[in-house]
């Protein structure tokens, strides 16, 4: 069976794994990201040398708009160096024809999703991709939905308040799961202000002040899924990045997405429900996904 090279990139890590065609990883890494062009290429260098000619292809993950046909990333979210960085022509000059898929990280947690996990046999769905920021890939008829410029489902750039246009309103602001971790951190004088699962533990303990962040968290959440909703009317949305692990975040979600209808009784009347859900993948999702949208790529070239 073929194995291929999995890379994704994040702002301060690189993993990366051996995947079969199945989405079987047999061998999996990481490493800190490099904060400069030469040092990242060096790095990707080093990691598919690991690899060489053992994987019949690379796939990579990457925050920022990215042109999966061309594999050209544009202005690279947390890694601005790669704007402009054309990963098919990198991989080619320095190892030779060998194929390769670029796709950017929100975009490739859906595609893991749509390949093997809660939104497989979905036509219609979307992935909200909670973390520094918020990632978003939606599924059109069975299809990852690109958008003309490459830059279908970057919720982060969505404004939550019209009545006060500044970066502090973006979605990916906004709706920060590591911002609001560590508002709940700073309220409660945790030690370490990114403690995840110490926040967590307050709000499962029903700690008032925890809670009370942690549901208008919630309700942001429910308010996104409403607008997004509106826009592209999909029957399901799964909930990813490291807090979907936490039981109590699909459960508050849904509770206040229904409080919501049940206060705007038009909004029920007429917007149809999507079911909410946990993602199947966490860390691992944007491997699987770099990788199908890699397959995708291969069998529409044969």
């Amino acid at each position: 069976m073929r194995n291929y090279l999995s890379i994704d990139i994040g702002g301060t890590a690189i993993k990366y794994g051996l995947l079969d065609h199945s989405g079987n990883i047999s061998e999996k890494d990481t490493v800190d990201t490099p904060q400069n062009l030469e040092e990242f290429k060096q790095t990707i260098k080093n990691i598919i040398s690991r690899y060489k000619g053992r994987v019949y292809g690379i796939a990579f993950s990457v925050p920022g708009k990215v042109d999966s046909k061309q594999g050209i990333v544009y202005f690279g979210g947390a890694l601005p160096f790669l704007n402009e960085f054309n990963f098919e022509k990198f991989v080619r000059e320095e190892f030779g024809a060998i194929p390769v898929g670029v796709e950017n990280d929100g975009k490739s947690a859906a595609l893991a999703e749509m390949w093997l996990g809660n939104l497989r046999d979905v036509d219609n769905g979307a992935a909200i991709i909670l973390g520094t920021g918020v990632g978003g890939g939606i599924i059109i008829n069975g299809d990852l939905l690109p958008g003309s410029h490459f830059q279908a489902g970057e919720l982060s750039f969505m404004i939550g308040n019209f009545n006060n246009v500044d970066y502090k309103e973006f979605v990916g602001t906004s709706l920060s799961a590591v911002k609001m971790i560590e508002k709940i951190a700073l309220k409660e004088k945790l030690e370490n202000k990114k403690d995840g699962r110490a926040a967590f533990a307050l709000i499962n303990k029903e700690n008032a002040e925890a809670i009370e962040i942690f549901r208008e968290y919630c309700k942001k959440i429910a308010l996104l899924i409403i607008n997004v909703q509106t826009v592209v009317d999909v029957t399901d949305f799964v909930i990813g990045g490291g807090i979907s692990g936490q039981p109590v975040l699909i459960k508050t979600i849904n509770e206040e997405y229904d409080k919501v209808l049940n206060k705007l009784t038009l909004l029920k009347d007429t917007l149809t429900r999507p079911r909410i859900k946990k993602a199947k993948f966490e860390n691992s999702a944007n491997l699987y996904g770099a990788l199908y949208g890699l397959l995708q790529k291969i069998d529409n070239n044969s």
